[in-house]
């Protein structure tokens, strides 16, 4: 073979062309996460939004629901939280457990 016909192959323009894709994913991404970011405590504002507006009796299951993105747990201590303060009362135990809200007196609203 004569050494004429080997080609010697330049790798930057590949390299180059991959780190501009990576680049502008990656402030695609950021721009992304910066739209989705939410303020420190903005989950349990969704939730207590959602239950003051629940009528009547409702479940776990309909809260979770309403509120994707926020963990069953968490859910669980805001509804304990409201329970212990009074604003809420639980019917049963369990995955069948109902809750209902209270008026300032102590009894339960419908």
């Amino acid at each position: 073979m004569k050494s004429g016909l080997l080609k010697t192959h330049d790798p930057w323009s590949y390299i180059n062309y991959l780190l501009f894709i990576l680049k502008t994913a990656y402030q695609e991404f950021e721009e992304r996460v910066g739209q989705m970011a939410s303020p420190k405590g903005s989950k349990t504002e969704i939730v207590l939004e959602t239950i003051r507006k629940q009528i009547g009796e409702f479940r776990l299951a309909d809260i979770e629901r309403a509120c994707p993105g926020v963990g069953r747990e968490w859910i669980r201590v805001i509804l304990a939280k409201l329970k212990k303060s009074g604003e809420i009362a639980c019917k049963g135990k369990g995955p069948a457990a109902r809750w209902l809200f209270r008026d300032r007196k102590g009894s339960t609203t419908k």
